[in-house]
């Protein structure tokens, strides 16, 4: 069963998140994820609103968690650390 990774983000540091960005794409391709949706226009109707969403689909919730773990995804996330306050959720399509 495919798989959403789910992504809320409030940046604070556009060129170190840009950096982290160009890596995080790079991995979630590589492990087979597609975005379907990368801070385009939403609409907030409950809790914390966050200036930036991301939706990405992988074939599975092991994909996505492996992409999580992959050594190019964690080199990634070492450039968003202090750079944003995010949540990151992996949610298994029914």
């Amino acid at each position: 069963m495919s798989a959403l990774w789910i992504a809320h983000v409030d940046v604070s540091d556009a060129e170190a998140y840009g950096r982290y960005a160009k890596l995080a794409t790079e991995a979630i391709a590589a492990h087979g994820g597609a975005f379907l949706a990368r801070g385009s226009r939403t609409v907030h109707l409950e809790g914390r609103e966050w200036p930036r969403n991301v939706v990405a689909r992988f074939p599975s919730v092991e994909d996505a968690v492996a992409c999580y773990n992959s050594d190019l995804y964690q080199e990634a996330l070492s450039h968003a650390k202090g750079a944003a306050e995010r949540d990151l959720m992996v949610v298994e399509e029914s």
